[in-house]
């Protein structure tokens, strides 16, 4: 098959959760078909020339990436119909580079990667509306964004300080229930992450048809790492792209709450907040010596590796979260929230310890410092067995295929 990818940043160095899913797609896709990339180019960036996407892809291309000033999207939030992430990659020259790749080629597929570039999708499939063999229009939902922008909205109601925040959510909850309905609806094929965003997704499209593509984990990358020294200053560790709203809102949660109840019980344990761009909301935490803010790091592995308990607080957010199947396929011994391995079917007390309040929490997280590691084993040992029977790249992408199928493409 002729494929057309189009993503919303370069897939390689695959470093947070797109870049790695949009990698691996390729990666694993290359092997048997034809694939050309679109991308966009952040300010800075440049496509090097001996990257891996060179090699795997038959063509490669981008655009700049658009720059939208604050007072642009406060002026859209109001006035425009579209959701901010509808604008957020409008582009002229994208637009350019789409038609002119799609005349000249004749794709079986074109793939827009998330939300940002379905446009782009929607734009080769009415601009091809009365061809026989336009290629058929695939969305790869990473995530169902409306209710991601739900849950932000109701979170931040809590708080007063945030009520600035949740009104932006609100804005984008509506829009964004409309547009992603469009998109679903435009679509020759729409797949998810997980069965919860396809769930979510036929809230706003009854009978729409989705296909579960998770995100998945390169198991050779990760091994079992020995058991760190519970008793000297153990390291309860969370990663992830610390400017994405979720992964602030979890940092914040667990430093202010959980935390302390921790420490109470065991004063050498430490929170460390493993990953790029830390926003300056969470620079209040930076008073407590018991918490690491470390930015971005090289490789997040060997923080991984070195946690007493790897920690996913999340409250909001969707989709299927690499970082539990990075903690899962280290063999950590894991304490997360239900809706932070929402989607992955995992049962409390058997590959990890689930926990929603500050208590419980603190709680699960105590009885592992106190643990004479046999509960680390065994929830680290069936942790690596579940992520390596469901969760390779080799098992997944073949579902992906099986879609192009079902569309008559072979």
């Amino acid at each position: 098959m002729k494929i057309l990818l189009l993503t919303p940043q370069p897939p390689y160095p695959p470093h947070q959760g797109t870049t790695i899913r949009n990698f691996n797609l390729i990666k694993q896709l290359a092997a048997r078909h034809e694939i050309d990339l679109l991308t966009f180019l952040p300010p800075g960036q440049m496509l090097e020339g001996d990257s891996p996407l060179h090699r795997l892809c038959r063509r490669v291309g981008a655009a700049p990436q658009p720059v939208r000033t604050i007072s642009v999207r406060g002026r859209d939030t109001i006035t425009s119909p579209l959701p901010d992430m509808a604008l957020r990659l409008e582009s002229s020259e994208m637009r350019r580079l789409v038609v002119e790749w799609t005349t000249e080629e004749r794709y079986d597929i074109v793939q827009s990667e998330g939300i940002e570039m379905a446009q782009y999708g929607q734009m080769v499939r009415e601009r091809r509306a009365d061809d026989a063999r336009r290629p058929a229009f695939v969305f790869d939902d990473h995530n169902c964004e409306y209710l991601l922008q739900k849950r932000n909205a109701l979170t931040d109601l809590r708080q007063p300080k945030r009520w600035v925040a949740a009104g932006y959510s609100l804005v984008q909850w509506r829009k964004l229930q409309c547009y992603e309905a469009r998109i679903c609806t435009d679509a020759d094929a729409v797949t998810v992450v997980s069965e919860a965003d396809g769930q979510a997704l036929r809230e706003i499209v009854p009978d729409l048809e989705t296909t579960v593509v998770s995100n998945g984990i390169d198991l050779s990358l990760y091994a079992i790492a020995p058991l760190p020294d519970l008793t000297e200053s153990p390291a309860l560790v969370f990663t992830g792209k610390m400017d994405y709203r979720p992964n602030i809102d979890a940092a914040l949660w667990f430093g202010r709450e959980v935390l302390p109840l921790v420490t109470a019980k065991a004063p050498a344990a430490r929170f460390q907040i493993v990953g790029m761009n830390p926003h300056p909301r969470l620079d209040e935490l930076r008073a407590n010596p018991n918490i690491e803010i470390t930015g971005a790091v090289e490789d997040v592995r060997p923080y991984i590796d070195r946690a007493a308990v790897y920690v996913i607080p999340m409250r909001v957010g969707g989709g299927t979260r690499f970082k539990a199947l990075e903690a899962m396929a280290s063999g950590k011994a894991i304490v997360s929230t239900r809706l932070g391995v929402e989607g992955i079917p995992v049962e409390d007390g058997r590959e990890l310890l689930l926990a929603d309040t500050p208590r419980e929490t603190a709680d699960a997280i105590l009885r592992l410092l106190r643990d004479d590691g046999s509960l680390h084993t065994q929830l680290g040992q069936t942790a690596r067995a579940f992520v390596e029977a469901r969760y390779g790249w080799e098992q997944i992408v073949p579902r992906l295929e099986e879609v192009y199928e079902k569309l008559g493409v072979t």
